[in-house]
């Protein structure tokens, strides 16, 4: 297994690998920065094809997570966690308290919270374990589920770009494609139709599919071509990579921006985005509302005004960052890199 290595080690100050026989668990955290504070960043709960794909995975989102907390303003380092999900029937409570253990024996570096594959509930079992959690459902500053405020940042980041390449910040009528219909993907679906927009929507759950379509009107597509059709703002909301060599020249929308981490495949495609004209939300940026909920809550008083006002500052920050990109020609993703090294730098220095 390549680690030191690996083309998204980049500097990690840790990673770290824990295993408990008991419970089958099988988790990588990594603590990527904590120049700004405590590594921040969700666990996520996957069936990998083999442990490298869990490295790679943990490695390019920790890295991920220091960006996105430095554009969030947050007093927090970048830090992810995965665990490799247990092959057949397994004890969720048990493994997640084994997991609770690791978090808690790193004493303070890391912080956890949801991520794909993991729920509230499973946040109050490692709860248990450490005090080092957020996106609980109860204590004093419980506020549950992160994912509605994840939602609403996209949604306002997409105002944002709407706005940027319509002179209009109304969404009444814009067409929307979004990938996935998860617990941000579907409020944020919620939060367009209530504007005005119309959704297209792809999910591998049927049964949410038939919800979107009977709750919120939504088109529904294949999973393999929501990508292609014919809208105005294209939201992936599942899993990365849905920018990649083979799915964009089959976009046609002119924004993309969601809820999905990783979005591009590589930071190359930002150029071909750029040259082909499409404004692209750099995801660490548009998706930081659920980050931002769980600062909060790790700080000990949980303030729904404070996180109000980091989401309107992250709109701010992509304003900023589209106005930088059009002054300079260069990409999206590229503006945005740049300034939270120099957040992070600042911090340092």
């Amino acid at each position: 297994m390549a680690v030191f290595n690996s083309l998204n080690f980049e500097n990690h100050e840790g990673v770290h690998f824990f295993a408990d026989e008991d419970s089958g668990l099988k988790a990588i955290i990594a603590v990527h920065n904590t120049v700004r504070g405590p590594g921040a960043g969700g666990t996520r709960l996957w069936q990998y094809s083999n442990e490298q794909a869990a490295l790679d995975d943990v490695l390019n989102l920790s890295k991920a997570m220091s960006y996105k907390n430095a554009m969030a303003d947050i007093p927090f380092g970048g830090g992810k966690g995965v665990i490799i999900r247990p092959e057949g029937d397994f004890d969720r409570k048990a493994l997640f308290a084994a997991y609770g253990r690791a978090v808690e024996s790193l004493g303070g570096i890391y912080c956890t919270a949801e991520d794909v594959g993991v729920t509230p509930s499973d946040m109050e079992v490692i709860r248990t374990q450490t005090k080092f959690v957020g996106g609980l459902d109860h204590g004093v500053a419980a506020s549950g589920d992160p994912s509605p405020v994840t939602a609403e940042g996209v949604f306002r980041g997409l105002k944002v770009a709407w706005k940027k390449v319509s002179g209009q910040s109304d969404l009444g009528g814009v067409r929307v494609a979004v990938q996935g219909l998860g617990h941000v993907g579907y409020t944020l679906a919620e939060k367009l139709v209530h504007a005005g927009a119309k959704v297209w929507a792809a999910d591998i759950n049927e049964n949410v599919l038939t919800k979107a379509k009977r709750e919120l009107g939504a088109v529904i597509v294949p999973i393999d071509e929501i990508h292609t059709q014919d809208v105005d703002i294209f939201a992936p909301c599942a899993l990365g990579g849905a920018v990649n060599p083979k799915s964009l020249p089959e976009i046609k929308a002119r924004i993309i921006g969601g809820a999905a981490n990783n979005q591009l495949s590589n930071s190359d495609l930002g150029i071909d985005l750029l040259e082909k004209g499409i404004l692209y939300c750099p995801d660490y940026v548009i998706n930081g509302g659920g980050i931002i909920n769980v600062a909060s809550e790790l700080s000990g008083t949980y303030d729904p005004k404070w996180v109000d006002a980091r989401l309107d500052g992250l709109s701010r920050t992509l304003k900023e960052i589209f106005e930088i990109s059009d002054d300079s020609g260069q990409p999206t993703n590229i503006v945005a890199d740049k300034i939270a090294k120099m957040r992070i730098t600042s911090a340092q220095t």
